[in-house]
């Protein structure tokens, strides 16, 4: 909980919320809360990882507080693949992972979780020719009401048709998070579809996205079957190279050290120790003074 301020007559009280970057430890200054669902928290940090689908050894690892978002921790995860990436940077959340691979005609693939299908990551990727296999969540909606993919929207028009008909112009949004926002105000008063729509007086109200394009046609893309598949033969195999990280008690699922680049370094050291269990089961080993691993 984080300090109000005075109340009436000089008192203080505690505000009944949590401050969004709230330090919970005074011996850990880095660590944050996290949620891995909405009912299930954490204290610390997130670990990342990124493997090669192929072989399944992990190339790259990262560590973030518990409240970062997952999908920051993307770029330094693919840095040897998007241009100016930096390696070692850090991010994401323990159970969620990235998979680059390069299928059978040289072409750099990307797998990852909704958890990571941000617009950003997305446009990057797009920006440079990567085939996109990260799944996008659906657009939130209220139970009951409509989500917001039932909503046309016309980026060319700058317009928004509601289920009913009616369309609203796109405005600019003073929002650092939207790039404009569509609000259908009094039409909604008589609408025969209010009840399934919204609750609020001034009626329903669709936010646009800076990455609103990109997003939509990520959505579309992974109806299509073919995605699908190949999405459900590569991306568990990132999800299983986590059980491995996570079967000990310490270093994949609760921190041995303090600070963020200790942490960082365990989860580094514990992934090194995985994929050296990978290699002896991949049959590595060391002929004429150079190290192999059978082909077939």
């Amino acid at each position: 909980m984080e300090q109000q301020g005075a109340g009436p007559g000089g008192v203080f009280r505690i505000a009944r919320r949590v401050a969004p970057d709230r330090v919970l430890s005074t011996v850990d200054p880095q660590a944050r809360h996290g949620h891995k669902t909405s009912a299930r928290g954490f204290d610390g940090y997130k670990g990342h990882i990124a493997i090669d689908p192929d072989a399944e050894i992990i190339t790259a690892t990262g560590v973030t507080p518990g409240n970062s978002g997952d999908a920051e921790a993307a770029a330094g995860l693919l840095a040897d693949l998007l241009p100016g990436g930096q390696a070692g940077a850090a991010g994401g959340t323990a159970g969620e992972a990235d998979a680059p691979d390069r299928d059978g005609d040289g072409e750099a693939a990307v797998y990852g979780d909704a958890a990571y299908g941000s617009g950003e990551l997305i446009g990057q990727l797009d920006d440079a020719g990567i085939r996109n296999g990260i799944k996008c969540q659906p657009p939130a909606a209220v139970t009951g009401h409509f989500p917001k993919d039932r909503f046309a929207i016309d980026l060319e028009t700058g317009t928004v048709t509601c289920p009913a008909g009616v369309t609203a112009p796109i405005r600019a949004s003073g929002h650092k998070r939207h790039a404009g926002a569509a609000r259908f105000g009094a039409s909604c008063r008589a609408c025969p579809l209010a009840g399934q729509c919204t609750k609020s007086r001034q009626g329903r109200t669709i936010t646009i996205g800076p990455h609103e394009a990109r997003l939509a046609a990520a959505r579309t893309r992974q109806q299509d079957p073919a995605w699908k598949a190949d999405y459900t033969a590569t991306r568990p195999k990132a999800g299983r190279k986590i059980g491995h990280l996570m079967r000990r008690r310490h270093g994949g699922r609760r921190v041995r050290v303090r600070g963020q680049a200790r942490a960082a370094a365990d989860f580094a050291l514990l992934a090194a120790a995985v994929n050296l269990a990978r290699l002896a089961v991949l049959g590595l080993a060391r002929h004429g003074g150079t190290w192999t691993v059978p082909t077939s």
